[in-house]
């Protein structure tokens, strides 16, 4: 008899197990299409052959060039609030990292890799002295850009950089995890990607009523691709050896500076901003109220205004309390 309650519960086990497993899967499930955002905006997705990989990207409006770098398991998506905006007076591009977006899944992934894949392609379009606007990720490989006087950046705005948490110690936990090649494997292959977004969207938004089905659905799609997972934990991996060198790299950065941050970021600390104020002479630093990590999507509108002042006139104010 005592065999028959170590069945029942295995049975019971075994059936949770079932009904988690579906749940996930349906949880993981597309809801719907992805990038209509694109054609609402009137924007068209464009193409280039980056050193050997297919880029996605997409360029609008007229005047001094900007160049918008998205952060880690971001892509194009996240300035969809300030595109055409500053299409208005600048020519602007934004494009998807290699193994972001839509751009192609490399074998090997790097910072210094993605800021060369930047170099090329501006220099492919030809756009002279550009501005960078980097988030996160896109901050660090921002920097890198704006140390190479070769490409001549002219101005340089950081939003929520993650210069001083790109050293796996340094980094958020959800992203440390994805680190980890066998939680990569795991989210390779399990139906648990959905879910992970959705983890961490809730983390780096101070309003949770912004992580709507849409915006699920266009960072998750990214990460449906074979290999996509398992190329960002080779990215953080080199990452982390290549964090060592940004100090000495930031010494060379000569350009005027703007840092936006949200108050509320819960992934890269506030204190990061102030530390990019002690390391780039001339920079300024403005913080956001009631904002976490990701100031272009939760406070479109303030984050546009501090950038079209700073991008036009080299200036930019914090809005009144």
């Amino acid at each position: 008899m005592a065999g028959r309650p170590r069945s029942a519960r295995l049975g019971l086990l075994v059936l949770a197990a079932l009904l988690l497993w579906g749940a996930l899967s349906l949880y993981n499930r597309q809801q719907g299409p992805t990038g209509g955002w694109l054609r609402a905006a009137g924007l068209e997705e464009r193409w280039a052959d980056v050193d050997g990989l297919r880029l996605r990207y997409v360029r609008a409006g007229q005047g001094p060039p900007v160049v918008l770098l998205h952060g880690f398991s971001s892509s194009i998506f996240t300035w969809r609030h300030v595109l055409k905006a500053l299409a208005r007076e600048h020519d602007v591009l934004a494009l998807d990292f290699p193994g972001f977006g839509g751009s192609q899944v490399p074998e090997q992934l790097s910072p210094l890799g993605l800021a060369g894949s930047v170099r090329t392609l501006v220099t492919q379009l030809g756009l002279r002295r550009p501005a960078l606007v980097g988030h996160s990720m896109g901050g660090a490989v921002a920097l890198l850009l704006a140390a190479d006087p070769e490409l001549g950046v002219s101005r340089l705005a950081l939003l929520d950089a993650a210069t001083f948490a790109m050293a796996a110690e340094d980094r958020p936990g959800l992203v440390r995890l994805v680190g980890r090649p066998w939680v990569a494997a795991l989210l390779e292959y399990l139906p648990l990607r959905r879910l992970s977004v959705y983890a961490g969207l809730r983390e780096v938004f101070y309003d949770d009523s912004l992580v709507t089905t849409e915006v699920l659905d266009e960072y998750v799609a990214p990460l449906r691709r074979p290999g996509t997972t398992r190329a960002l934990a080779r990215l953080l991996a080199s990452g982390d050896a290549e964090a060592r060198q940004l100090p000495e790299r930031l010494a060379a950065v000569r350009v005027p500076t703007l840092v936006v941050w949200g108050r509320d970021d819960v992934w890269i600390p506030v204190t990061h901003a102030e530390r990019h104020a002690r390391t780039l002479p001339g920079t300024r630093v403005v913080l956001l109220k009631r904002c976490g990590h990701m100031p272009q999507e939760e406070q479109p509108q303030e984050t546009l205004r501090l950038l079209s002042e700073f991008l036009r006139d080299g200036a930019a104010s914090p809005a009144p309390d």
